[in-house]
């Protein structure tokens, strides 16, 4: 049931063109803009003002297509329009007034949502009254029905059936005319064509359209609407203000209190934070006329402006007030959680100027978040800077400049042939197969979330006192790109394990537990090489948080010095900084082991050599008469004239020549060589 409240909302539509425009400043995904433009929803259209035949009065409506206008059949009202209580409460002649009365009834107790749904029959009354189109003079009829929001434009919409599916089925519902006024460019369809086109069936004596392009049209209808007074050009907003009053015992206060003939003040800093008072009894009363929770703390709700701290010059100590008993949501303290940890510790301000300008001069480098906070705390957390910018308490536009989501991290679970689930402890694996203990049926292994009720958590504690907390954190980031969901599966995690007691052994003897022998030796051309490539690829993949390409670069670096067996202190130390941020103890454990000093999370990042980035030799493909017969190993600087040499003189290659005259070869420097012979 649906009543109405005393509510506090926020003004977040003042801030609607600034939410939309300062998106284009943001490194976020293309997903989630869109979405927060689609939210925001800004669109330009025109406010018409259609008379009513039987009185002075008229009804205000929104249309982004006033180039329809000649298409306008019939008009739908919301039922909480308040035209809709003048017509119950004076009946127009002929109008039975209890079924409208039993229709708006219960149109106001279905949700928003019900009344969007697009497949469901359009229901409506007709209220009795009729309306003039401004531009054709035609006697419209005006409707209610529940598929007209009060919240969006006016509550009432100029129907155009013949354009528009909703407006479409309501129409052909109740036998209503439609009149096609907008004719398609392309070979699209015409039924209910909602595109651009060219305007028919769109003239009056007062204005005309007819033959005019789209865009054309709406601006003639607009100028025309304006010069007559029966409307103007309107920028209008799908977004809404903000509720932010809720009905509950928990949540934070509201820091004002009102007098008798219900004007607010707030109270007194020096009473901040207004607590909540102890209640022993949360149930919600009982009422025709229902109260908040904090409503039954009676000695708390009244006392007087001295108590409360209200300024006394504006209003006298001894004036009785009584508390505002709506508390606030959650959003009050997720929308601006970031800011306060720059001075957590701060008493006397929600933030301490100068932590505020170095935590967060430019906004958050980085957030990480579920693509579910798109259009609600990010949406919201943008408006609350916004506003404290206005207030000169922050120093940058917008909290988060990157923004980055990451992926589920799912498991394995078990599904019957109906598709239920079973839990993971009631399936045991019998040849590469699985069976429901209690019923011995076959299920089939799935991708599912992990839960409680399926059994398939993954209890990280368990995992690191069998592996370790290392490993642990570098399966994690090795199980694929981060903005990818990824099933856990406790068998790869052996993998990511021996590649760090590989690590562990590049260094240390397994059997004493001292610093390898080999290392101190003088460094191998072809390791350092590597150790530069990886250190560049590392580098590169952090700031893109390609985790997983970053360990795949450190687990082919590691294969490669293993098989060289000849790695120097140096050029470990240099692998073990980069390891560090991946996996942290191993790598502080052998830092310290071979001779380096502190903690290696304070050393200076390695930088790579580019030059040591180009190979020394390629591999070449040699091409005898347009095949492919084999491959050369060249320098990769060698000039053509070299690289002809040693192609010819390669013994597999030379073989395949004994028998044929070479007449040419071509080589294309570092890609092919290609011999021409008869």
């Amino acid at each position: 049931v649906r009543r109405p409240l005393r509510q506090w909302m926020f003004r977040i539509t003042a801030f609607a063109d600034r939410l939309l425009e300062d998106l284009e400043d943001l490194d976020w995904p293309q997903s989630t803009l869109r979405m927060q433009q689609e939210w925001i929803g800004r669109s330009e259209g025109a406010d018409v003002y259609f008379s009513l035949t039987e009185s002075d009065d008229s009804i205000l409506v929104y249309t982004t297509r006033p180039d329809t206008l000649f298409g306008v059949t019939f008009m739908v009202l919301a039922p909480e329009h308040p035209l809709v209580v003048d017509i119950l409460d004076h009946p127009p002649n002929g109008v039975e007034v209890e079924t409208v009365r039993a229709y708006v009834d219960e149109a106001k107790n279905k949700s928003d949502v019900d009344r969007m749904v697009d497949q469901k029959e359009k229901t409506g009354v007709f209220t009795g009254i009729y309306a003039v189109n401004p531009a054709s003079g035609e006697k419209i009829p005006v409707w209610i029905a529940d598929y007209v929001l009060m919240g969006y434009g006016h509550g009432a919409i100029m129907a155009v059936p013949a354009h528009d599916q909703r407006d479409f089925d309501f129409a052909t519902t109740f036998d209503i005319p439609i009149r096609e006024v907008v004719s398609p460019q392309q070979n699209e369809d015409a039924i209910c064509f909602s595109g651009n086109g060219v305007a028919i069936n769109s003239s009056s004596e007062i204005v005309s359209i007819d033959g005019q392009k789209t865009e054309e049209a709406k601006q003639t209808i607009i100028a025309w609407l304006e010069e007559s007074s029966t409307g103007s050009a309107k920028v209008n907003y799908r977004l809404r203000d903000w509720l932010f009053s809720r009905q509950r015992y928990w949540g934070e206060p509201f820091p004002v209190v009102f007098d008798e003939d219900g004007l607010y003040y707030p109270v007194g800093e020096n009473t901040l934070p207004v607590v909540l008072p102890n209640l022993d009894d949360y149930t919600p009363a009982e009422s025709d006329d229902p109260q908040p929770l904090l409503a039954k703390a009676r000695e708390w709700l009244h006392t007087t402006a001295g108590e409360a701290g209200v300024d006394p010059a504006l209003l006298d100590q001894n004036t009785p007030v009584t508390r505002e008993s709506n508390t606030m949501p959650g959003w009050a303290g997720s929308c601006w959680y970031e800011i306060r940890f720059c001075s957590p510790n701060e008493h006397t301000r929600f933030v301490n100027a100068k932590a505020e300008k170095y935590w967060m001069g430019n906004g958050i480098d980085l957030y990480i978040g579920g693509a579910e906070h798109a259009v609600l705390h990010l949406l919201y957390a943008r408006f609350w800077h916004k506003l404290l910018y206005d207030l000169g308490e922050v120093t940058c536009k917008e909290p988060f400049q990157k923004l980055f989501h990451q992926g589920l991290l799912t498991s394995f679970s078990y599904q019957r042939s109906n598709k239920t689930l079973v839990p993971s402890n009631m399936v045991k694996e019998q040849d590469e197969k699985f069976y429901e203990i209690e019923t011995g049926e076959e299920v089939e292994r799935v991708i599912a979330k992990m839960s409680k009720s399926l059994r398939n958590v993954v209890n990280p504690d368990d995992v690191i006192a069998e592996y370790g907390a290392d490993t642990l954190r570098l399966y994690e980031m090795y199980m694929g790109p981060l903005e990818a969901s990824a099933p856990w599966n406790t068998r790869d995690i052996v993998g990511v394990h021996r590649f760090l007691q590989r690590v562990w052994r590049l260094g240390i003897d397994d059997a004493t537990g001292d610093v390898h022998y080999s290392l101190g030796q003088e460094p191998n051309a072809e390791v350092e090489r590597a150790l530069h490539a990886t250190i560049a690829k590392v580098t590169d993949d952090i700031p893109k948080l390609a985790y997983n390409t970053a360990i795949a670069s450190m687990i082919e670096f590691v294969n490669s010095s293993t098989s060289a067996n000849a790695l120097t202190t140096g050029q470990l130390d240099q692998f073990l900084r980069i390891l560090s941020p991946f996996a942290p103890h191993i790598a502080q454990e052998m830092y310290s082991r071979i001779g380096g000093e502190g903690y290696i999370s304070t050393q200076r990042w390695p930088i790579f050599n580019p030059s040591l980035l180009v190979d020394s030799v390629i591999e070449m493909p040699v091409q005898i008469m347009g095949k492919v017969r084999g491959r050369i190993t060249v320098p990769a600087d060698a000039n053509p004239k070299e690289v002809e040499e040693l192609a010819l003189n390669n013994e597999h290659i030379a073989l395949l020549l004994e028998n044929v005259t070479v007449r040419k070869v071509i080589v294309i420097q570092n890609k092919i060589i290609n011999i021409v012979a008869n």
